[in-house]
């Protein structure tokens, strides 16, 4: 005998449920982060680097790349992406432009992740510039940099259906 108050025997409808996962973000928009990103880099060098070596007397026109105003520009130039990714996951340009720098498994990068993306990464992109065509054809849109740090850059509470 079925007792009344017993549904068991009710069969539910199985209810779909959507995943959504973070929109990753494309070349043209990281393009112009980046361009933002190198306009405060060069402001930063005119208003750090620049009235050291005025004040000290020391010389602007060397180009070697182990010149003084070299090394200490490139130091402000990885310092930045890197202090700004570590803190902040983001830097101005991907803040002013809603991005944010993600792992794979969409949780934050370590200190390691950032230093390989930021440091080593650029730096290799930055002597191969054609190496940034990644972004435009790997999947999640991944430069180099981001491949081996196995990170990937997001819009900020942008998400797509998977």
């Amino acid at each position: 005998m079925i007792n009344e108050t017993d549904l068991s025997y009710v069969e539910a409808p199985m209810v779909a449920h959507e995943q959504y996962v973070a929109k990753e973000a494309g070349f043209w928009i990281r393009f112009f982060a980046f361009i933002f990103d190198n306009l405060v880099i060069t402001a930063l060098i005119g208003l750090l680097v620049n009235p050291v070596f005025y004040l000290l007397g020391l010389s602007f026109d060397s180009s070697a790349w182990y010149a003084p105003i070299t090394v200490l520009s490139a130091i402000v130039y990885y310092g930045y992406f890197v202090g700004m990714t570590f803190v902040f996951q983001q830097t101005l340009g991907k803040m002013v432009f809603g991005l944010r720098v993600i792992k794979l498994d969409e949780t934050k990068p370590t200190l390691l992740d950032i230093l390989f993306r930021e440091w080593i990464g650029r730096f290799i992109s930055n002597f191969i510039l054609l190496l940034y065509v990644f972004v435009a054809i790997l999947p999640k849109h991944q430069g180099l940099h981001d491949y081996f740090a196995e990170t990937y850059v997001i819009h900020e509470g942008v998400y797509t259906k998977q």
